[in-house]
């Protein structure tokens, strides 16, 4: 089931896909990811392009993963970590589907990075890894967006990857996918840039629930981003980046000027 946000009339509303359209529903996403689809409260029917489509979540952090695919280490020519490798975005960054990314101008290179984000859904603390999945509400994609001439002078990642508007996540969120081998594709202007699958992920969303878990509670509505694959590139003003997660969709974003 794909769940999402959306403003009508001036009015944020939760909806659920479906027949191709959207039908407006009084259960949060949260909600209405741990129920069956025949007992959501349904209400006013909507084509997608008659709404605008918002961020499916409001997440208290954004827990990313740094080389989390053997692929991009491989493109890289680095060893496989031991651990998962963690930073955190603010919730400042966080845009919707066809939302812009500004570019900044203390910054002079931009990347794109393609990633599936896991959505949590209930607290999580000292989570197993055979529990892990109970703890998820579904999958998104998400865009980690990143100034990488910052990242290099800083040496640590806060500034590069913290800018406002430089965490695209969306169109929605599906709660049935099956993770462990999804195609995540990313296109600049239409061109693939990277193109891989989740099977190359070195550590799996359940185990990065449990490792996170056991450092920081995660909240509902938290978003963990599983980390890129290879082919992480350059954006400049006037591209539009779509992020494409197999089983999920498209999250499209238009880069412009701050």
């Amino acid at each position: 089931m794909k769940l999402l946000r959306f403003k009508k009339d001036g009015k944020e509303k939760n909806g659920a896909i479906i027949n191709g359209g959207m039908v407006e529903i009084e259960h949060s996403l949260l909600e209405a990811a741990h129920s069956h689809p025949d007992h959501l409260e349904r209400k006013e029917f909507y084509l997608l392009n008659e709404v605008k489509i918002l961020p499916p979540v409001k997440p208290s952090k954004i827990i990313c993963v740094g080389l989390n695919y053997r692929d991009h280490a491989e493109e890289l020519n680095m060893a496989l970590p031991d651990e998962p490798i963690l930073f955190l975005k603010p919730s400042t960054t966080v845009i919707g589907h066809e939302d812009s990314i500004i570019y900044p101008a203390q910054s002079h290179h931009v990347d794109y990075e393609a990633e599936l984000a896991v959505v949590i859904g209930h607290e999580a603390r000292f989570v197993s890894e055979d529990d892990a999945l109970d703890y998820i509400a579904g999958y998104t994609v998400l865009n980690d967006v990143t100034a990488r001439d910052l990242q290099e002078k800083d040496g640590q990642w806060t500034r590069a990857k913290s800018f406002d508007t430089f965490c695209p996540i969306g169109p929605w969120i599906e709660t049935e996918l099956d993770p462990s081998n999804q195609r995540v594709c990313m296109k600049v202007n239409g061109e693939v840039k990277q193109d891989s699958r989740t099977k190359n992920m070195i550590f799996t969303p359940k185990e990065l629930i449990s490792f996170i878990s056991e450092i920081m509670t995660l909240q509902p509505g938290d978003v963990i981003a599983t980390g890129t694959p290879p082919g992480v590139g350059p954006l400049q003003v006037g591209d539009v980046a779509e992020v494409n997660v197999e089983g999920i969709g498209t999250l499209k974003n238009r880069v412009t000027k701050s």
